[in-house]
């Protein structure tokens, strides 16, 4: 049996990366139908409404009848989740660790496997996402200036900022933690 923390992020691959892993598809916007899901992952209702309400990064969200369910962001399948291009702040932050330093200083900051890049609004959290692959690094993302240039930006329902790349010249390196 699995604990709620497994069920939570077997629930973050398949919504988020591989569907198929229990015979699911997302539409085009990314929403699975929720008694599918149930089916596919073994779980109640009850169950998979806790685990929406307690996610500390809040992934997930239902429609309104509850009928579906879809990750907020962090796809690595293309769907379109329907979000409208904001305004950031003048700063954003992106937490990795130093072993990537010299790919972005040449490349700056790509979306790898998914369709976003992912920024923080905070110092804070650009630590914790640095710290799942160990000693965080965190970089300071010209966000302002990138949007007066033309690049475009887009805030995620649980408030991770989203954008296509950063390119080396927008990012200053490194911000040391605050703590």
């Amino acid at each position: 049996m699995r604990s709620q923390k497994q069920t939570g992020k077997f629930l973050c691959l398949v919504l988020r990366h591989r569907p198929e892993a229990i015979g699911i598809t997302l539409d085009r916007h990314g929403w699975a139908d929720v008694a599918h899901v149930l089916k596919g992952v073994g779980i109640s209702m009850t169950e998979l409404e806790e685990i929406v309400a307690t996610d500390e990064k809040q992934r997930y969200r239902f429609s309104e009848d509850k009928t579906r369910i879809r990750a907020n962001q962090g796809h690595s399948v293309p769907v379109d989740l329907e979000l409208e291009e904001q305004e950031p702040p003048e700063f954003l932050y992106h937490g990795t660790v130093g072993t990537f330093l010299a790919s972005i200083r040449e490349q700056g900051l790509q979306r790898q496997s998914r369709q976003y890049v992912h920024l923080s609004k905070d110092v804070e959290t650009a630590v914790k996402v640095g710290k799942r692959r160990g000693k965080p690094v965190v970089l300071q993302v010209a966000a302002g200036k990138m949007y007066a240039d033309g690049l475009q930006f887009y805030l995620s329902e649980n408030g991770v900022w989203l954008t296509h790349e950063v390119p080396p010249a927008y990012i200053k390196m490194p911000v040391p933690p605050s703590h």
